[in-house]
């Protein structure tokens, strides 16, 4: 049986808490810095990109990527998220850029089979039952000397996390998944791992990034220090790649080279 969450039944309240929010503009931030790195290094300047967004929800980032001219593939299985993201996308006058694929990422090869320069695989695999084997076959997509951009949700900041709310008889019990945090994903993913998955692929990682590595465990602001959302952003920004910071985020981004 398929335990691979799918978000039709939240897709407004997944909207508002993850996006609409100053965690989704610390996200939104980090990442875009780090593609405008992956955009460079694929000559993005000079010639028309072809994009995959494998479970790309509302199409956040994508969307900014297609404002530049570039082609993008919309691919996720919750159809609710995706006629959402096709009326921000329409709204956004960039339709005649996207294509949209009502599909799950492990059936992707029946509904698309062209190879692209760029993969978008964000905040997916922490709700799938098989994540490595649907980072392969989304990795698979890639040409060579193209490039695959990765957003996992870390099991070191999940443990971090859920010491600085003192649930420490929940760490000793594995962390086991919590029913009622539907939007809590089930489970964090080593980044050990997931970066020799990429490598097995026949990547080369250029990049990392923490994503939230101090926001999520500051505690109760009546007794903290006086200070602005823009001063956090700025010290995400500051230490996001840096050892131990990047491995402490709530998630983590690596981007990757696919070889020749």
């Amino acid at each position: 049986m398929n335990k691979d969450r799918n978000f039709d039944d939240i897709a407004q309240k997944f909207a508002k808490n993850i996006y609409g929010s100053d965690k989704g503009e610390i996200r939104q931030t980090i990442i875009w810095q780090d593609m405008e790195q992956i955009l460079n290094k694929l000559d993005a300047d000079l010639k028309k990109l072809s994009i995959l967004d494998a479970g790309g929800g509302l199409a956040q980032m994508s969307q900014k990527v297609a404002q530049l001219g570039h082609q993008v593939v919309l691919c996720d299985i919750s159809s609710e998220m995706l006629a959402l993201a096709q009326q921000d996308i329409i709204s956004n006058q960039l339709e005649a850029q996207f294509t949209f694929i009502h599909s799950a990422l492990q059936n992707l090869t029946e509904q698309f089979d062209k190879p692209v320069d760029l993969v978008l695989f964000h905040a997916v695999m922490e709700w799938l039952e098989n994540p490595q084997q649907v980072l392969q076959t989304v990795l698979e997509k890639v040409k060579p000397g193209g490039i695959a951009s990765v957003m996992f949700y870390n099991h070191h900041g999940l443990v971090l996390k859920n010491v600085t709310c003192g649930n420490i008889p929940h760490i000793l019990q594995g962390m086991p998944h919590r029913k009622r945090f539907k939007l809590q994903p089930q489970k964090g993913l080593y980044p050990h791992e997931v970066y020799q998955w990429i490598e097995n692929e026949g990547f080369i990682i250029k990049g990392k990034s923490g994503i939230r590595c101090f926001s999520d465990y500051i505690g109760d602001q009546q007794y903290m220090g006086d200070y602005q959302l823009e001063d956090i952003v700025a010290l995400e920004q500051q230490l996001c790649r840096t050892e131990p910071y990047l491995s402490l985020g709530r998630y983590i981004h690596v981007w990757a080279q696919k070889t020749l």
